[in-house]
């Protein structure tokens, strides 16, 4: 346990660490930054909002511009068409060719319907409507001077006077009417620039909330940018205390491991060494006296018993740590195991090893041959299967050990939990694991309801740290 002591403090510290720091601590930057996040959202939305609305007023802005166009645009028309009929009058006065008086009368429709069309463009404007009912009354009045004027002219031709008064009650209409056309345009200007200005100081405010927005947001995401850094950085810092404390974790299973094969070495010399030299010193002893009592009934069990102490006490000694696998290598010490096994268990091992195999490194060996024992006692305990096989296979730069039973295999919850998380099992698999995993090795366990495969690939030149004698 000596060699075990620098690491529980470390471990001890950690554990210290991780119960002692308060959960908020680790909350708090998260929380901030979701609230930096969420706020500089919000200030975006509110900037698009203020531009959706800026577009509208000016998309509004625009429409009432094109709006006092069509109404000057329209009071023009009515204008011309007015003096089209004007011409055509004239002419007929002048010429008295009935011809001309088809475009008088043209040109008196067209009157009506534009006044019709600026009525309705100016139905929003109170205003303008009372100016739209004097324009149209002066306009109808003048069309109706226009034709007192023809038919004056049909009646009396020579009537230089009737005309020059119909004439002047004309001028004084006109001049009437193009004072309210006048009026009807200035008051569209008036409108207008009203409009531009507000739209202008709008447009103004518009693009100052939305530079103060974006400044916001800018300062706001860059707010979350240092919150999730921080965020970022711890748990960064939380994954590598882990991963360090994974790796403490890993290398405290190693020692214990290897401290548990070496007292396994020490337990199966002492018994084989000690206890069975004792016990063999005894048996020798009874045999001599036993001599001189030939018919000693309770004399002979006892010296059965002293042989089957022997014999129990050395295969003991054996599956602690077989000396075979010190002495001549894996191979010899997996089948002397596996005789044994089938004879104790009534299992049926068929083995498969190369005839070639030579000797591995040391914790190779060892390594695989744990791995055998426990995957043996795996199928013995739990697979309830009546035979087994087991095969070594030696390719270039690693070796691969097989067992495989024929029994109930293992729930495919069980077998997940395992793979995922390293649950679902007892401390041999997990063992078993410890020891691949210590040796740079794969372990793959492939199981259904016909059995299941353990498969262990390891590296030739594998080499645990050096053994730990215990004490």
């Amino acid at each position: 346990m000596k060699e075990l002591s620098g690491f529980l403090p470390r471990s001890a510290n950690y554990r210290r660490l991780r119960i002692g720091r308060p959960r908020s601590s680790f909350m708090s930057p998260r929380k901030n930054a979701q609230v930096a996040f969420i706020s500089a959202v919000s200030v975006l939305l509110l900037s698009a909002v203020a531009a959706y609305i800026t577009i509208g007023r000016l998309e509004n802005s625009h429409r009432w511009v094109v709006h006092t166009y069509q109404v000057q645009s329209v009071l023009g028309e009515i204008d011309a068409a007015l003096s089209r009929s004007a011409r055509a009058r004239n002419r007929y006065i002048a010429t008295g060719n009935e011809s001309v008086l088809a475009s008088f009368e043209a040109a008196i429709p067209e009157v009506q319907q534009k006044l019709s069309e600026i009525r309705k463009l100016t139905e929003d404007n109170p205003k303008q409507q009372e100016l739209c009912s004097s324009l149209e009354n002066l306009t109808m009045q003048r069309i109706g001077l226009f034709r007192q004027q023809i038919s004056l002219r049909r009646t009396k031709p020579e009537d230089a006077a009737g005309q020059r008064d119909i004439a002047s009650k004309d001028l004084a209409l006109a001049f009437e009417r193009a004072s309210i056309i006048q009026e009807m345009r200035d008051e569209e200007q008036r409108l207008l620039q009203f409009r531009n200005l507000a739209s202008n100081r709008f447009f103004s405010l518009t693009v100052a909330i939305l530079a103060t927005t974006f400044v916001a947001s800018l300062f706001l995401f860059s707010i979350h940018y240092r919150l999730l850094n921080t965020e970022l950085e711890a748990r960064a810092q939380a994954e590598h205390v882990a991963r360090e404390s994974e790796k403490s974790l890993q290398h405290l299973t190693s020692r214990l491991l290897r401290m548990q094969d070496e007292e396994r070495r020490k337990f199966s010399r002492e018994l084989h060494d000690s206890l069975g030299q004792y016990l063999a010193g005894v048996k020798m002893n009874l045999e001599m006296y036993a001599q001189a009592q030939p018919n000693d009934a309770l004399l002979t069990s006892a010296i059965q018993l002293l042989d089957d102490s022997i014999a129990e006490t050395r295969t003991i000694s054996h599956l602690l740590h077989p000396p075979l696998l010190d002495e001549v290598g894996f191979s010899s010490a997996a089948k002397w195991y596996l005789e044994g096994f089938s004879e104790r268990s009534g299992v049926q091992v068929k083995i498969d090893l190369p005839e070639d195999l030579g000797r591995l490194p040391r914790d190779l060996e060892l390594g695989l041959f744990r791995v055998l024992q426990e995957s043996l006692t795996n199928i013995h305990r739990h697979s309830k299967s009546s035979r087994a096989e087991v095969t070594l296979q030696t390719l270039p730069g690693k070796v691969i050990l097989q067992v495989k039973d024929f029994g109930n295999g293992i729930a495919l919850e069980r077998l997940k939990a395992f793979q995922s998380k390293g649950t679902g099992f007892g401390v041999g698999l997990s063992g078993m694991r410890e020891r691949v995993r210590e040796l740079r090795g794969r372990l793959d366990i492939e199981s259904n309801s016909s059995g299941t495969l353990i498969s262990v690939t390891l590296p030739r030149t594998a080499e645990a740290t050096p053994a730990i004698t215990a004490s």
